[in-house]
């Protein structure tokens, strides 16, 4: 099994969803051994944002892109090779404002590649990230599971879902930042979840 760690807060310490996204790791490392891991630290080894020159590049054909647009065209080509390599993705995912961040935003948008990871067909859309398991640790300063606030669920459905990965498994650790009894009590509460869903 090849897992695939993204860990997409701005912080690469303290991160309450990195917390989490580890302990998923911890456990599936446990139940397979063998198993190999790829972890990517987005704070410490961002995404290049997609930019004029990004989409110049992707759309300038190969054997003509310049040695810089080549080069640029390469670090999503990396991105995309480590998705599809992997069985399982863990995802470690803070709510900033409503929704994902930066940083994981700029990797969405380098795997999704039309003709590469998904394609369109008579029939409408196709994912090719097909056969993967995705599972999502959801950190929230406040408590939206279940409520129109949460914007991070249906999108990662949805954009997930698109490029062909649809068993998508969410472990939310909620009210984090409403004071010490509530983070205990949310981490008790993401344990168990991930125990059921990892398991």
């Amino acid at each position: 099994m090849n897992i695939l760690q993204i860990n997409s807060s701005a912080r690469s310490r303290g991160s309450e969803s990195t917390r989490v996204a580890e302990r998923i790791v911890e456990r599936l490392l446990a139940s397979r051994p063998g198993a190999r891991l790829v972890r990517r630290d987005l704070a410490t080894d961002p995404q290049p944002v997609l930019d004029e020159a990004a989409l110049q590049a992707l759309f300038t054909p190969p054997a003509e892109r310049t040695p810089e647009q080549a080069a640029r065209v390469a670090i999503d080509d990396r991105a995309i090779a480590e998705v599809a390599a992997a069985d399982v993705l863990v995802l470690a995912v803070p709510m900033y404002n409503f929704t994902i961040t930066t940083q994981l935003k700029a990797w969405i948008d380098a795997i999704a590649r039309a003709g590469v990871t998904f394609r369109y067909t008579e029939q409408g859309p196709e994912g090719l990230l097909t056969g993967k398991t995705v599972y999502v640790a959801l950190a929230r300063g406040g408590r939206h599971r279940d409520t129109a606030a949460d914007t991070q669920v249906p999108y990662l459905r949805t954009v997930l879902g698109f490029l062909g990965m649809t068993d998508i498994r969410f472990v939310f650790v909620e009210g984090v930042a409403l004071g010490d009894e509530a983070l205990a009590a949310a981490r008790q509460d993401a344990e168990r979840q991930l125990v059921e869903l990892v398991d």
